[in-house]
């Protein structure tokens, strides 16, 4: 495992390397200005020499397993101002060493709180450990009667609508363009378009949700036919969303295809000839670029997936259900967690500190290697994803130092990831702040995980 970054000894290292330059520049330049003055004259005497020129070398070490921890009452001294500022409201957390498994810290660990998005670890952990990495989606056109083609969703969200070389929003996405270049190759003749939607069952929006995130682009109600994760500007990360994906996907096969006409709705029959097909990047690129991107939508079919391939329903309830059945059946406590959706939208989930800080040591330690792959999803503090313009080095510690999952909701903030601190040592953390608003919360907990990262605490 590695982690790089930024903290206070990579300031140090920063300004020296600084000043080395400020000092080559310097030197450099007297050179030329004697030179210039003396018209071509010898250099006086005493004139530094022209320093040799630095090349970098950027390289990424590896963290010291043996690096020093610090002890339980060094980080309880370290942490009790910030744990206790007001602007967290209600507080609980929890953190750890994840080669140990030593407790370090903890404030009310079992209490369960509001996770917001938080919740997508739990999402991510359990699809990593209940399906193979590798694992793909494929998107189908079938034949249908009297010239009409199906395209048949497959629960795959990341279908998109942009043309052939055109950026896309998720990572490896497979195109509309793909599907309608397949048919042109193949001959086909089509008259009309019909989506078929019959992988998943049951309700398309929890009735926790609110349907007014579809518009504030928050969500999309859940089919097993979706493009671009049901968003109308397919690039913008928070562009409202149509509240029938499925038809959008049809409506885009059908406009590269140049069919004019309606879209229809059409399960397709059994054995159905397999005209186009596409499928979507591994199951590992979509858990990351949840976690990064923090998105609902891809949370919610996940666990519909999840569902799926251990042989239960294709609906959201079943997802939820999914999470919290493989967690337990991959050994992890899940006592005092209630989920009602995967994604974190509902503010009907509970999920104690002490279970996000376990799943994040089970990504950080040595007991689940198949989940370290979920470290690369994870947003950078002050640098990627939602925490690009979180840890401030001008006010708190940790910029480049932490990796950490974030979760927002109205009155809710939450942050869980890893923190190497000054010693080297990588710990995970889970915290979970209710009853305040995100702009005050937000920078309270950062300072939180600034002074673990500061924390030699031995």
């Amino acid at each position: 495992m590695t982690v790089s970054g930024s903290g206070k000894r990579g300031t140090a290292v920063r300004w020296t390397v600084v000043a080395v330059l400020v000092a080559a520049l310097l030197g450099g330049g007297g050179v030329v200005a004697g030179r210039t003055l003396m018209a071509g004259d010898k250099v006086p005497d005493g004139t530094p020499a022209r320093p040799e020129l630095i090349t970098p070398t950027p390289a990424i070490h590896p963290v010291n397993p043996q690096a020093p921890a610090p002890s339980t009452s060094g980080l309880a001294m370290a942490l009790a101002k910030v744990s206790n500022d007001k602007d967290l409201g209600e507080l609980t957390g929890q953190v750890s060493d994840p080669v140990t498994g030593t407790v370090l810290w903890e404030k009310n660990p079992d209490k369960p709180l509001i996770p917001a998005s938080n919740a997508k670890i739990l999402t991510a952990v359990a699809a990593l450990l209940g399906m193979p990495q590798d694992r793909r989606l494929t998107t189908t056109v079938l034949a249908g009667a009297d010239g009409q083609i199906i395209l048949r969703g497959g629960g795959d969200p990341t279908l998109s609508g942009q043309p052939a070389g055109a950026p896309t929003y998720y990572t490896d996405a497979p195109r509309i363009a793909d599907l309608a270049a397949q048919l042109r190759a193949a001959g086909v003749k089509a008259t009309s378009v019909a989506v078929d939607t019959s992988l998943f069952t049951g309700p398309t929006m929890d009735r926790t949700w609110d349907r007014r995130d579809i518009a504030g682009g928050d969500i999309a109600p859940i089919k097993s036919l979706m493009l671009d994760g049901g968003r109308l500007e397919p690039l913008e990360e928070y562009s409202p969303r149509t509240p029938d994906p499925a038809l959008a996907a049809g409506k885009a096969l059908a406009a590269a295809l140049g069919l004019k006409g309606g879209v229809t709705t059409a399960v397709a029959p059994e054995g159905a000839k397999v005209l186009a097909s596409v499928k979507s990047a591994t199951l590992a690129t979509r858990v990351n670029d949840m976690m990064r991107f923090s998105d609902n939508v891809l949370a919610e079919t996940l666990s519909v997936e999840l569902s799926l391939a251990a042989g239960g329903p294709g609906s959201l309830a079943g997802g939820a259900d999914a999470v919290l059945k493989t967690l337990a059946d991959k050994g992890f406590d899940t006592t005092g967690v209630t989920l009602r959706d995967a994604s974190g939208l509902s503010y009907a989930n509970r999920v104690p500190a002490r279970v996000l800080d376990a799943m994040m040591a089970g990504v950080a330690g040595p007991r689940y290697p198949q989940l370290r792959v979920l470290l690369d999803g994870l947003p950078v503090a002050n640098g990627t994803g939602t925490l690009t313009d979180r840890f401030n080095p001008r006010k708190t510690s940790g910029a480049g130092w932490v990796r950490a999952k974030t979760g927002t909701l109205t009155g809710v903030s939450s942050l869980t990831g890893i923190v190497q601190t000054v010693d080297g040592r990588v710990l995970s953390f889970a915290l979970m702040s209710n009853g305040t608003a995100p702009d005050v919360a937000r920078p309270a907990l950062d300072a939180v995980v600034g002074k673990i990262r500061d924390c030699g605490c031995r």
